[in-house]
């Protein structure tokens, strides 16, 4: 009935299965495991967690926190609340399986249905929400025609960060990439939208037409890609829509009247898409003679704005055996001290966590820096620590860094460093994009290295130490604590 429509019409492509399913492994997990024992789904959760743990019941609650009075996995089956992680287990394998489980049976039927519907068609996913879980796209890989990806630019002036489109070159053997939805909003505007939530926003239409501009062209560096959506044609109408999200997303106002300063720099740029795509082809840095390079970074403009992307994109991460990575790391330096940044993503459920207090810096997504400026070995670790509580469609992260490694901060002892700036300002989660600057001398000097010289190890953790990555391509505890492997690193002018 759906595809009716489309069938046998000159311009009809594929289809969508759905828009921004999200694949929020913790919520699938937490939402099945509350469902009662004649749910069929929810007995196959309890047949995935006896697998996993080979029916060793103590072995799984060594992991997980059942429901009370839940002693055995019939009781598991029968009880209707929710199952958590157990802070310093192991259980986030067994959330990310499940996740495999429920994409994998997603994705078949999706793409059974739509090519018995119309056997002509492309099937181009569910457009995944700027974010994915690589579980869920492993599945979608093996029944997909194309992946489709909605996407918020990581910075005002349009940078577009490798890791992303690198992660799902590596996870799909290089199928082609559709971005179905990516925009610009402006708080200057002739509609008087809000640009009330987290996404792409900038002061003025001149901002907006050169970042959009920019990022149209950084698109089209990525291999993969075989078109962008512009979202959408119209602003949002006065008041917002629907749903109250209220933004300056159109190429035109409500008065169908353009902003003319956009649509010239975007027809400007997509003259040039075909040839920047026709020379596409991945980011390879370098870790050898690494150029850290010198920039003043403003925290008030909360943003990356500041960081010469290009330039302080340190080399790819290395993940854990069989993972991609899930975000990336800058350095920069000034007469003030060294600077971190980072853009990542990963997904943190609210509800999936078992603990009182204070949230355990154990369980959360961090980066370590390890760093020797010629004064000896220096170890931080940057913290992005959830809310308890939602109060808003995405929970606010809060930055926190540490002076020490991580694996000294399990009893959440956090020795705060002098002087240092810690800031969170992602698109909240999942993205998680955040930066630190830490003074020379909480590295022992007073000034920059005469010798202009560093020694540098980085690692970071996702969620319940779920997957790791690293500079060196050690796992973080094993690459801090080997001096001799961390990267040799030059200040730049």
């Amino acid at each position: 009935r759906l595809t009716a429509p489309y069938r046998d019409t000159p311009y009809r492509l594929g289809y969508f299965s759905d828009n921004e399913v999200g694949w929020w492994g913790g919520a699938l997990f937490t939402f099945y495991s509350a469902k009662p024992a004649n749910n069929y789904t929810k007995r196959r959760w309890v047949d995935a967690l006896e697998r996993h743990y080979h029916g060793n019941w103590q072995r799984f609650t060594a992991d997980f926190v059942p429901p009370a009075g839940a002693d055995g996995w019939t009781k598991l089956l029968q009880a209707q609340a929710i199952t958590q992680l157990r802070p310093g287990g192991q259980g986030s394998a067994a959330v990310r399986q499940w996740t495999a489980i429920v994409a994998e049976h997603y994705y078949d039927l999706a793409a059974r249905a739509l090519h018995e519907a119309d056997p002509g068609a492309l099937y181009l996913g569910d457009r995944l929400p700027i974010y994915y879980d690589p579980m869920a796209v492993k599945a979608e890989a093996r029944h997909v025609d194309v992946i489709a990806t909605n996407y918020n630019v990581d910075s005002p002036e349009g940078w577009i960060a490798p890791y992303y489109f690198d992660g799902l070159r590596a996870l799909t053997r290089a199928k082609p990439v559709l971005v179905s939805e990516w925009f610009y909003a402006a708080r200057e505007n002739r509609t008087g939208n809000r640009n009330n939530g987290h996404l792409m926003t900038v002061d003025t239409q001149a901002e907006r037409a050169r970042g959009a501009a920019a990022a149209a062209r950084n698109f089209a560096g990525v291999a993969e890609l075989v078109g962008l959506h512009w979202f959408q044609y119209y602003d949002y109408p006065e008041g917002g829509r629907a749903d109250r999200e209220d933004y300056n997303f159109g190429l035109v106002d409500i008065h169908d009247r353009p902003y003319e300063a956009l649509v010239a720099t975007l027809n400007e740029a997509n003259r040039a898409l075909a040839q920047i795509h026709a020379a596409a082809a991945p980011v390879r840095q370098r870790l050898a003679g690494f150029t850290v390079p010198r920039a003043i970074i403003d925290p008030l403009h909360a943003s990356l704005v500041d960081w010469p992307k290009p330039q302080s994109l340190l080399p790819a991460l290395q993940p854990a055996p069989g993972e991609v990575a899930f975000g990336e790391a800058y350095l920069s330096w000034s007469e003030q001290g060294l600077a971190l940044a980072t853009i990542g993503q990963d997904y943190y459920d609210l509800d999936l966590l078992a603990y009182r207090g204070d949230f355990p810096l154990s369980e959360a997504y961090r980066i370590e820096l390890d760093v020797d400026a010629g004064a000896g070995p220096r170890r931080f670790t940057l913290y992005f620590i959830p809310p308890r509580s939602k109060t808003r469609d995405h929970p606010p992260m809060m930055a926190r860094l540490c002076a020490g490694a991580a694996r000294e901060h399990e009893a959440a002892i956090c020795p705060a460093v002098p002087g240092a700036q810690a800031l969170y300002f992602g698109a909240d989660q999942p993205r998680v994009v955040g930066e630190a600057l830490i003074p020379w001398r909480a590295l022992g000097l007073d000034a920059p290295p005469l010798s202009r010289r560093l020694r540098v190890e980085i690692s970071a953790s996702a969620w319940f130490r779920s997957r790791w990555m690293s500079l060196s391509g050690l796992p973080p505890e094993e690459g801090s604590a080997r001096p001799r492997r961390w990267a040799e690193l030059r200040l730049g002018p």
